[in-house]
């Protein structure tokens, strides 16, 4: 957990990359767990505070215990929430197949600092620490049984993954509640070092106060409350009678991975672009990891099939003639190839769904009586052909910031044809401070060999969280802006507390894409390893469900005229203040506004572009403006 900790070795991550240390003494403190590439950075996400309370579909306990085998490994988990069949409600924890790569299994539940509902325990004290998620077994009968039994529970854990490293002190810690309704710790492990593998655990179950009708354990976080800093996976829970310390194996072949993206520069992209070249457009296969959790070998076949949800219309159905081949416990890519679909220009819109099913023999004679282990056997992926461009897959592991004052982030897109882009959707994520209703701008520009150019529309905007976790904000613009090929999509920071736009560490396909402005030249980044989750879409329609919409700015909320001979003028009398800023983000002038006086000399600043800045104390707004006297 970190509070003033000294910084982890990662030099798996950052090696070769320079450190920037910030300039508020609070982000200087948060800089020791933070990773920091040139002048861009990544760190740890939370979510906006929000009335919302986490759903669960479950009352809070079940009127019958639960009898053995106790299973799950929660890949049959249908939301972001824990199986309430299986689980108590309300655990804090997060289910996903995203923050780490070696889960045992598709899914895995992960312990960090956010509630259920992705927002931080304490969202006042960045330095707060205290007891976090807590997953709580529903109510398991062990009344029948004795230590003589042989009860063991066996689990997989890791630290980290794809999240922030536990520090020393923090703790991930397991209890079994005895007869007296008393927690009791059988089990815990503290921040180690760093650890690509899950580690599996055997804790029997020997004292007689836990064998009672009413038996439950519960896994807990120690660590940093104020957001996903300290982050914990688990995975492949098994609670059983006559076991053993040596029964390490289980007759189960499982997928893990996500499948990789069907399409080959995008995970989605507008059905009009896909049609100008679908063979180009197109990966040639896609794939996954599958484990065998048995220490033999084994072989299966496999069904891949890829289908419209929208229409029903199937385009792939190959059921594969041959075994494949599944080694150990260290996993084993699988490709499957993939065709572009068909050109047929009346279809406005595909929503892919392609799935790997392993044609296994888990249900037979299985290793846990009574489940049937083809449950981890299917994964499935989507892709949208509608009206929008995405290198992301929808999760956002961290957040992305620049980490100056006016520096300006734009990510590149590719156009098959001409088109017009009506706005732009992106991940807006916490950290630290809550920066809700802050401006910021968001600028569309045209490239010049291979990087942005001139700025070909953009638009004063405010800040805004989503009501629920990986959704995005949407944000208009009052006419389409006109492309003819290659596209930068991207915002300028206006205020000192920076802004967080969501990072996909999973999908590589945005990585050389990136690029950062500090004044005058636009650079490239390519350390940072995953892609911004910032999405234009193109026409005059919006095909994706979105969470918010920003209204429009008036133009009349706009300094004016620009270009300007020396004398500005404004139309809203809530301004109380102007900053005029270089293009380099020195502060070259100050005005105090006045409700009766809505104009101001400019005649001494040389000519030049420069960025004007309005705030009223609380909101604000920026606008660029060329100087020619």
């Amino acid at each position: 957990m970190p509070q003033m900790k000294k910084t982890h070795n990662r030099k798996d991550i950052l090696s070769g990359i320079c450190k920037f240390l910030f300039l508020s003494i609070l982000i200087l403190s948060s800089c020791q767990f933070n990773i920091v590439f040139g002048q861009l950075r990544l760190v740890p996400i939370g979510s906006a505070p929000s009335g919302d309370l986490e759903v669960n579909s479950g009352a809070l306990a079940r009127i019958q215990a639960l009898g053995l085998p106790f299973f799950d490994d929660f890949s049959t988990t249908a939301t972001s929430h824990p199986d309430t069949n299986f689980w108590m409600p309300k655990s804090g924890v997060y289910i996903n197949n995203t923050l780490a790569t070696t889960q045992p299994s598709v899914n895995m539940a992960t312990f960090d600092g956010l509630d259920g509902n992705g927002v931080p325990y304490n969202y006042s004290n960045q330095l707060s620490q205290g007891h976090t998620d807590t997953l709580t077994s529903q109510s398991i009968d062990l009344g029948s049984l004795s230590p003589s039994d042989s009860v063991y529970l066996s689990f997989y854990w890791l630290a980290k993954g794809l999240g922030e490293l536990p520090d020393d002190n923090d703790t991930l810690r397991l209890e079994f509640l005895g007869n007296d309704q008393q927690w009791v710790s059988v089990w815990s492990t503290t921040g180690p070092s760093f650890d690509t593998l899950f580690t599996r655990q055997f804790v029997a179950v020997t004292n007689p106060v836990f064998f009672h009708s009413n038996f439950q354990f519960r896994f807990r976080t120690y660590g940093r409350l104020s957001g996903p800093y300290d982050t914990w996976h688990l995975d492949y829970l098994y609670l059983n009678k006559g076991r053993s310390i040596t029964d390490r194996f289980i007759k189960d072949i499982a997928v893990r991975t996500p499948l990789t993206p069907f399409l080959s520069k995008y995970t989605a992209m507008p059905i009009r672009q896909y049609w100008a070249n679908p063979a180009s457009a197109t990966s040639d296969s896609v794939g996954t990891n599958i484990i065998n959790l048995f220490n033999d070998f084994n072989f299966t076949t496999f069904n891949f099939t890829v289908k419209d949800e929208i229409s029903g219309k199937e385009f792939t159905n190959f059921n594969a003639t041959s075994a494949v081949f599944i080694g150990g416990e260290k996993g084993q890519s699988k490709r499957m190839a993939v065709s572009p679909i068909p050109v047929d220009r009346s279809i406005k819109s595909l929503k892919l769904k392609y799935k790997l099913n392993l044609i296994t023999t888990d249900d037979q004679n299985p290793t846990i009586p009574s489940v049937n282990l083809r449950r981890n056997d299917t994964i499935s992926a989507r892709t949208n052909l509608s009206n929008y461009y995405a290198y992301d897959d929808g999760s956002a592991e961290y957040g992305v910031q620049i980490n100056q004052r006016l520096g300006r982030v734009s990510v590149r897109f590719a156009l098959s044809q001409p088109d017009t882009l009506s706005g732009v959707r992106m991940s807006i994520v916490p950290f630290n401070q809550n920066v809700a209703g802050q401006a910021f701008t968001i600028q569309i520009l045209s490239n010049k060999n291979g990087k942005p150019d001139q700025v070909l529309a953009q638009r004063s905007v405010f800040a805004s969280y989503a009501s629920a976790r990986d959704s995005l904000i949407q944000y208009a613009f009052a006419s389409p802006v006109a492309l003819k090929d290659t596209f930068y999509v991207g915002w300028i920071q206006v205020d000192e507390q920076p802004l967080s736009v969501g990072y996909d560490r999973n999908s590589l396909l945005g990585n050389n894409q990136i690029f950062y402005n500090l004044g005058t030249q636009w650079v490239q980044e390519t350390s940072l390893k995953g892609s911004v989750i910032i999405r234009p879409y193109m026409g005059g329609s919006v095909g994706e469900t979105v969470t918010g919409t920003e209204p429009i700015t008036n133009s009349s909320s706009f300094f004016y005229p620009n270009p300007n001979k020396g004398i500005i003028g404004w139309n809203e009398n809530w301004i109380r203040q102007i900053e005029i800023y270089s293009v380099g983000g020195i502060l070259v002038k100050t005005i105090a506004a006045k409700n009766d006086n809505r104009s101001a000399s400019v005649h001494e600043l040389p000519d030049g572009i420069y960025i004007f800045k309005a705030s009223d104390g609380k909101r604000s707004f920026v606008q660029k403006m060329l100087i020619v006297k």
